[in-house]
């Protein structure tokens, strides 16, 4: 392949976009969506909530620091193609194990530079993310059939498609504190990293594990992990959480919030271009203290269907009222406790009367920011008080 190949990228609703091939030759398609992080790019590449999308960077520059083994969350990239506006010709970092051109082409990922992320950010912001095809190679025509013939993110279950095939289990680093047991929905290897330095064994189960196996193992708490795709369609890990809730210690993020929020009998709704960035502020409810947060999601949680009327409309800035102070469920009340200051949404909750909680966003921080770690912090406590 001719490093000068031409690159393509064509939407569902036929906007084209050009530029310079860096990665695998062929063609792919996924859902398009725009990632406001400044540095990660590797994090961003194999983090599993990623699976089925093609993600454009908006920071120009990508790849100057090169690749780094130990920055990987996963075995291997997990998008569906990546798109640039300037792919840097060499890395420079005493950590660098290669460039990024050469790491895309070994993980047959498809990867585009050249491209005028500005004008298909703004394409995406306004019209929403949606399918796309990218490739070198391909004819412009195969790609708009491709692009118009691609899957919704809507009703696709493609956590079970990333979660590990068996169980597998990770000891504590330093003094032991108990055991959690995490349902891995995507899960990224930094948040084990979090579990096991706070004093954790970790058994890490595969999305299909039921209640009763989770509660055999006799953990001290469960964590539900992150992962891509729409959460209505993971039925099953719905019913697993409803059977876990009041008798251990949970604590679930992004896609393990969201099904988290199915469990306790609310809706979910496909967000117009979703969060994906190092960068969303996130309100803390209880004292209004700000967290800037690394988030990756295309779904939100819609406490307003158990509150028996619709959410109020927005004007002006984002606000508390936007979310209900309470909602009743079978499981007791549960409170808002975090808010997306950019639109409002709902970032975080947790039940009153049982222990469990959520938020929306990474706490792991792979990228950072860090802001929001304590979390991890927020489960050791609750599974100490609980024993």
């Amino acid at each position: 392949m001719s490093a000068s190949e031409t690159g393509l990228l064509c939407t569902a609703d036929g906007e084209v976009f050009r530029g310079r091939s860096v990665g695998a030759p062929g063609a792919t398609t996924g859902e398009a969506v725009f990632n406001t992080s400044m540095t990660g790019y590797q994090e961003i590449l194999t983090d599993p909530s990623y699976a089925g999308q093609v993600v454009v960077m908006t920071t120009p520059h990508i790849g100057n620091y090169g690749i780094y083994d130990g920055d990987e969350q996963s075995s291997r990239p997990a998008v569906s193609g990546f798109v640039v506006r300037s792919m840097s010709r060499r890395d420079s970092s005493w950590r660098s194990q290669g460039g990024i051109g050469d790491y895309l082409r070994a993980h047959d990922v498809v990867a585009i530079a050249d491209v005028d992320t500005r004008r298909l950010t703004r394409h995406l912001r306004d019209r929403g993310a949606m399918p796309a095809a990218i490739g070198a190679g391909v004819s412009e025509a195969e790609l708009r059939e491709m692009a118009a013939s691609a899957p919704s993110m809507v009703g696709r279950d493609l956590a079970t498609s990333v979660s590990t095939r068996s169980p597998y289990s990770l000891g504590a680093q330093g003094p032991r504190r108990g055991k959690v047991v995490a349902i891995d929905l995507g899960m990224k290897r930094d948040i084990l990293a979090n579990l096991t330095v706070r004093g954790f064994d970790v058994e890490v189960v595969p999305a299909g594990t039921t209640a009763d196996q989770v509660l055999a193992s006799d953990p001290d708490g469960v964590f539900v992990s992150n992962g891509p795709g729409d959460p209505e369609p993971l039925i099953g890990v719905t019913e697993t959480l409803r059977g876990l809730l009041g008798n251990v210690p949970l604590f679930g993020i992004c896609l393990g919030h969201q099904v988290l929020g199915l469990a306790v009998g609310a809706s979910t709704y496909k967000l117009q271009f979703g969060h994906h960035g190092g960068n969303h502020p996130v309100r803390r409810l209880d004292d209004g203290r700000v967290e800037i947060t690394a988030q990756n999601h295309g779904f939100a949680v819609d406490l307003w269907s158990l509150a028996g009327r619709e959410a109020p409309e927005r004007r002006g800035l984002a606000g508390p009222d936007l979310l209900p102070d309470s909602v009743d469920t079978d499981f007791g009340p549960v409170v808002p406790t975090h808010q997306n200051l950019n639109d409002g949404t709902l970032e975080g909750m947790r039940l009153r009367e049982i222990p469990a909680f959520s938020v929306q966003y990474h706490p792991e921080a792979a990228p950072g920011p860090r802001d929001a770690r304590g979390l991890f912090d927020r489960l050791t406590r609750m599974i100490e008080e609980d024993v």
